[in-house]
């Protein structure tokens, strides 16, 4: 069975940066679709970033040019750097995977979940 852990959150300021990651014990990251997540209070949880086995990635537009989503198959953790971070950014973020497949952001279609990290952006 896949567990996942994310890590790496926290408080930063308007213009910083984090990298997340996402730690998963049990089967081999590199067989599954990856992605990430965000959700804060009151709003539906919404796609950021995924990556499929074939290493094709998609953004939300909203973080296009700031956020980049990559793998290390040999420590088998995903990460999510953040660049440029905004207040809009501010929520818990969560990695998720599924079966391979194409690349998508629709949390509907992930059977694996992460905990979750707060990250928080202000001043």
């Amino acid at each position: 069975q896949l567990q996942l852990e994310e890590s790496g959150g926290g408080l930063v300021q308007p213009g910083g940066s984090l990298r997340l990651s996402c730690a998963a014990s049990g089967p081999s990251l590199h067989s599954y679709t990856i992605a990430w997540f965000r959700q804060v209070p009151g709003k539906e949880r919404e796609g950021v970033s995924c990556m499929n086995v074939q290493s094709s990635t998609v953004y939300a537009e909203f973080v296009k040019g700031r956020f980049t989503i990559s793998r290390d198959n040999d420590k088998n953790t995903v990460y999510l750097q953040m660049n440029s971070l905004k207040p809009e950014d501010t929520g818990v973020y969560y990695c998720a995977a599924r079966s391979p497949g194409p690349v998508s952001l629709m949390a509907g279609w992930y059977a694996y979940w992460g905990p979750g990290t707060q990250v928080t952006v202000s001043s």
